[in-house]
């Protein structure tokens, strides 16, 4: 049996997908990026060979894609996040129906991405000049709030009336204006739901620009954030297709390149 890694390297998280030969996951990772992102790539697939009970020689062709895909020196081929993107939603969204849209909120910028009847990229857009609308933002917030990121979506169910408004599109001055907020003695779930919707807003203005059909796809690692996907929904007038671990889709597309231009 032969095995495929796929390998996202982006700035904030390092995901890895193994597959075999039937395209079905054998083993995924998510670890935290670091300064040195090629040691911690390298230390993350060899401990993901391990705990799935394979050997390195096992995996027959390895694709490295994301922010630092150009540095993991041991892949077969390296390809773009958008590329990998589009075949992970394909396959991770079957269960949905056909994915068309694809919203990606990462650590340092968002994407929106636009696919054809057959899963290939029509048009893309990024956000990648400003922290306002990443998950960078959410970390940046949480700690301004005293609170664990993992712990907004709870909050932002217990926000009362309308949500607070936050316009700022620098995450800087978003910042300040978080702690202006406080200093007016408004609640943190109050806060939270505001910063939710203002995230809302932003990606889909970016979404708009690529075009918004049915299905969209929500993946990224903010995707796990309850409150953050009821904002978009909310704002969108429809629900968002989310898979079992939205972090893993990029990575996942990368090792299905790879049983594909290995054979």
């Amino acid at each position: 049996m032969s095995y495929y890694a796929g390998i996202d390297i982006g700035s904030t998280a390092i995901k890895i997908v193994i597959i075999d030969e039937n395209e079905e996951i054998v083993g995924k990772k998510v670890s935290g990026s670091g300064s040195m992102f090629y040691k911690y790539a390298k230390e993350s697939l060899e401990q993901l060979v391990t705990d799935i009970g394979i050997e390195r020689d096992d995996i027959a062709y390895i694709v490295a894609t994301g922010y630092g895909r150009k540095l993991f020196k041991e892949a077969d081929e390296t390809i773009s996040e958008i590329t990998a993107n589009a075949i992970g939603a394909k396959k991770a969204g079957e269960k949905f129906g056909k994915v068309r849209t694809i919203i990606n909120i990462g650590g340092q910028d968002s994407k929106a991405i636009s696919l054809d009847e057959n899963g290939n990229v029509v048009n893309f857009a990024m956000n990648d000049r400003c922290a306002a609308g990443t998950g960078k933002f959410l970390d940046v917030a949480a700690a301004k709030l005293e609170i664990d990121v993992e712990e907004l979506g709870e909050y932002h169910f217990k926000a009362n009336g309308t949500p607070l408004s936050i316009n700022s599109t620098c995450a800087v001055f978003a910042e300040s204006e978080i702690i202006g907020l406080l200093g007016n003695e408004h609640s943190k779930e109050d806060i939270v739901a505001g910063i939710h919707f203002s995230i809302a807003k932003r990606i889909i203005r970016l979404t708009k620009k690529v075009g918004l059909n049915d299905i969209i796809y929500f993946d990224g690692g903010p995707a796990l954030n309850a409150g953050l996907v009821a904002a978009i929904e909310d704002e969108l007038g429809r629900e968002l297709a989310i898979p079992s671990y939205p972090q893993i889709t990029t990575a996942l597309g990368a090792a299905l390149m790879g049983t594909w231009v290995s054979t």
